[in-house]
């Protein structure tokens, strides 16, 4: 009997032809690559960082007391400046993934579409040149409007800058780069909505935002939050856009309109990094360490929350 297993199993085996042994072969390559980069930057930014967590003033000219004092106040400013940025991008990405989704005639829903895709392939730097000329000045009279008018709360208290490079400037920046991602995400999600459910809505009386509400929403929940999560993770990693827009201090504030503006870790490596020497060039790149580390627990959550509800989740 075992003998007619054995030999049954060997007469079903399928043959493995060479065009499939080098494409499996080759698709194991890429995919192991992906993890072997991803080590290979985690180790430098470690061996590079050791000596850095130690220092003080005396050893780096970066360094005012110590390392945690230096890095801190860039953290705060990075987290405070992707939440505020997630703040407008989000409702925003979902009133236009809905706008296109279930509002917009066909063909202009296409254009539409066509155009979230291309604002998401626009440089960094443009939107930093944009964001020096063109916005921080035309938003000036709206903050200092604010600041009259609300400045009892501290949010928008203090002396208005007058160039508008602000942190809130650099955070809109921000959300105009992330609406294009979490547009182009929550739009695919609310596509594969299934159509029985929002017919069956519909059906029993319901109008289009109560139909949305509770079939289409529900359903997207999960990818919105993914969404949400790989635009932050893109916010948090922001570089050129933010080094030309914010006039950055290095303090921790919550003063939005002001010329006290905290820094964010990307931006200062690429402004600090053409002149570091010796033991800051570990100084910055323990920074950056910093915040590989809390783009890669961001991006772990969003696969997280994905997996969470794998089976009920437009975006997978």
């Amino acid at each position: 009997m075992t003998a007619t297993s054995a030999a049954t199993a060997q007469r079903i085996a399928a043959k493995k032809r060479p065009g499939d042994i080098w494409f499996s072969g080759t698709a194991i390559f890429a995919g192991s690559m992906i993890v072997v980069t991803l080590a290979a930057v985690a180790i430098f930014l470690i061996v590079q960082s050791l000596p850095a967590f130690g220092l003080t003033a005396d050893d780096a000219s970066l360094l005012r007391t110590n390392f945690w004092d230096y890095v801190l106040p860039l953290l705060f400013g990075t987290i405070w400046a992707a939440f505020l940025a997630l703040l407008v991008a989000v409702p925003l990405s979902l009133g236009i993934a809905l706008f296109i989704t279930h509002y917009a005639p066909r063909r202009l829903a296409q254009g539409l579409g066509y155009i979230v895709d291309l604002l998401a392939a626009v440089p960094s730097v443009v939107f930093g040149l944009w964001g020096i000329l063109v916005f921080a000045p035309s938003v000036v009279p709206t903050y200092k409007w604010l600041n009259e008018n609300l400045g009892w709360i501290p949010f928008f208290s203090g002396q208005v800058l007058n160039s508008g490079r602000t942190i809130l400037t650099a955070a809109l920046v921000l959300a105009v780069m992330v609406v294009p991602i979490i547009t182009a995400i929550c739009r695919e999600i609310f596509l594969q909505t299934p159509r029985l459910h929002e017919e069956a809505a519909l059906a029993l009386g319901a109008t289009r935002w109560e139909m949305i509400r509770m079939a289409v929403l529900p359903f997207g929940r999960s990818g919105i939050v993914s969404a949400s999560m790989l635009g932050l993770g893109r916010a948090l990693g922001e570089t050129m856009a933010v080094a030309m827009v914010l006039s950055a201090t290095n303090v921790v504030t919550l003063q939005l309109l002001t010329s006290q503006n905290p820094s964010t870790i990307a931006a200062n490596i690429a402004l600090t990094f053409p002149e570091a020497y010796q033991l800051n060039i570990n100084v910055l790149i323990a920074t950056g360490l910093v915040l590989f580390v809390v783009t890669f627990a961001v991006n772990a959550l969003a696969r997280w929350i994905v997996s969470r509800r794998k089976e009920f989740s437009g975006a997978n």
